[in-house]
């Protein structure tokens, strides 16, 4: 494939990445030729320019090839945002992994489940993030057919599963000076725009997480579209703070920066203080994120006594985006763009985005209009197209929609129907001009604090409880994280009292699930409100919810 010379975004709102690429490890050549000594990753002490990016990837990428990796192995990745999780996914992907990113959160069950399902071969990990120790938390359970730990920090010496060897990143990439960079370049050769390049597990009304298959042919087009409309370009200073486990943070990220040009500097965890620190000491320019932290930043105490002009760019769309925020973004925090978006796992990250030049109005109360290329229209019920302004099941069509789930037909067939058109279990409208405007989930995801929470999984959990005879979980709206869960409970013994029970049922809720999955709220009731169906009436929840705080 002959790669163009010079950037190409921002001629078109769909330079067609795809093609000017092909995978992603030709882009990470490309950008090493194209910007060579321009920063491309920050992160503490480390500084790496493009082509000194391309030759740390690289020496993971041999590591790789010295330790067996086939084409189309599965490579796990349970680590915060740092420099060496890019080099791990990078060089994985360049000796034709498929990586498979695990969610921070996670604890050891849910994680171990992600290990079973995708039949990962390795796994990167660190130990000290937060105080967790990922390879410990695996102890005793079942891993599948993981293999090896590659520590991209710490080296783990204590607890880990059993017959699973533990390697530090150091060591791997020492292992691969024993493979050529000839034999590199050859496996990287043979990657097609069309594999698969990562498996991003989400949730849906099943309660059990299902690996979404993108090709880096998707991700390429989908993500040079995103970096085009959005205007990210060369010389950008980009703070991912967005979770690199996550589409935002990998792709439109990590990603959509090599395509630009653009630093990377990762952020393992929001903190506000050291957020404006970083903005001010390294001129960062873009600066996406859910709502909270942009509201968090104006209304922070120290926000005057900060050089926060370096600000340009801003992305959100996690949650409600009140019409205030989108103008005290522009206003007070002098961003010269500011977008929201819509999509989901499923259709590779991106549906709908606003454009540069909408009015406040239209990026605050909508998600925009559909990227190029992808057919977006609102069905009812039986599957037909309804008027502009009629709200139903936002439906979408083209070449981001995933190749499906990892080996999972039967839900594949569920989501993506025989004419090609994904549904994407949410309510929405469209307007006249095209914008999609989001009303509800038909999926009963909510959102905390950008993070997707899904009520049939945290069910799923809280059903195996031994005092727990039924649950039904809801979202609820919180100042702080825009919203939260609220766990309905039919108890299964009249003993304890409420008060202890409640206890019990959220210290269990820790210690099985992501604490963002852990409910804020536990209200024990004599039975659930059900339909004729047995289905639960949620909205009726909802009500009584509301009826309780108004």
């Amino acid at each position: 494939m002959t790669m163009p010379a010079t950037p190409v975004l921002g001629e078109s709102e769909d330079p067609r990445g795809d093609l000017a690429w092909g995978t992603i490890p030709n882009l990470v050549e490309w950008a090493a030729t194209c910007f060579a000594d321009s920063e491309a990753l920050v992160d503490g002490d480390l500084r790496l320019s493009f082509a000194e990016l391309a030759h740390a990837v690289d020496d993971v990428a041999r590591g790789f090839l010295a330790h067996g990796l086939v084409a189309g192995d599965r490579v796990a990745l349970w680590a915060p945002n740092c420099a060496e999780w890019v080099l791990g996914a990078l060089g994985a992907l360049r000796a034709g992994g498929v990586i498979v990113t695990l969610n921070t959160r996670f604890k050891g069950p849910e994680a171990a489940y992600i290990l079973q399902n995708s039949r990962a071969r390795f796994l990167m990990s660190v130990e000290g993030f937060l105080g967790f120790d990922y390879p410990a938390m695996l102890e005793g359970l079942d891993v599948g057919d993981l293999e090896e730990i590659i520590m991209l920090k710490g080296t783990s010496g204590g607890a880990h599963p059993e017959g699973v060897a533990v390697l530090t990143l150091d060591d791997l990439i020492q292992s691969g000076e024993a493979v050529s960079a000839k034999d590199s370049a050859e496996r990287s050769a043979l990657i097609q725009p069309g594999d698969v390049s990562d498996l991003i597990f989400t949730s849906g009304t099943t309660g059990h997480p299902k690996g979404a298959m993108t090709s880096h042919a998707q991700t390429l087009r989908t993500f040079a579209t995103w970096a085009s409309i959005v205007g990210l370009r060369q010389g950008d200073r980009y703070l991912v703070v967005n979770p690199f486990f996550h589409t935002f943070g990998y792709k439109a990220g990590l990603l959509a920066s090599l395509m630009a040009g653009a630093t990377v500097i990762p952020e393992p965890v929001f903190d506000v203080d050291r957020v404006l620190e970083t903005i001010a000491t390294e001129k960062i320019s873009m600066l996406p994120g859910p709502p909270t932290l942009y509201q968090s930043i104006l209304v922070h105490p120290r926000r005057h006594d900060v050089d926060l002009s370096s600000l340009r760019l801003g992305v959100t769309g996690a949650a409600v985006v009140p019409v205030e925020l989108v103008i005290a973004m522009r206003e007070e925090l002098q961003f010269e763009t500011v977008l929201t978006a819509y999509g989901l796992t499923e259709s590779s990250g991106v549906v709908s985005m606003c454009r540069r030049d909408d009015p406040p109005e239209i990026i605050a109360t909508t998600s925009g209009r559909a990227i190029p290329d992808l057919d977006v229209k609102i069905i009812d019920p039986e599957g037909n197209e309804l008027e502009r302004g009629e709200a139903g099941e936002i439906v979408a069509r083209g070449y981001p929609i995933m190749q499906g789930y990892f080996q999972d037909a039967e839900e594949t067939a569920k989501a993506i129907d025989a004419e090609g058109w994904l549904h994407t279990g949410d309510v929405g409208t469209m307007d006249a001009q095209g914008n999609l405007v989001i009303t509800d989930r038909l999926k009963d995801m909510f959102v905390v604090g950008g993070f997707n929470a899904y009520p049939a999984e945290i069910e799923a959990i809280l059903r195996g409880y031994e005092g727990v005879a039924n649950v039904a979980v809801i979202g609820v709206p919180d100042e702080r994280m825009g919203e939260v869960g609220c766990a309905y409970v039919v108890r299964a013994t009249a003993t304890p009292s409420d008060e202890v029970f409640q206890q019990e049922l959220l210290s269990f809720a820790k210690e099985q699930m992501a604490n963002y999955k852990v409910p804020r709220s536990i209200v024990c009731i004599d039975e659930l409100p059900l339909n004729a169906s047995g289905k639960v009436l949620k909205r009726e929840l909802r009500k009584e919810h509301k009826g309780e705080t108004s």
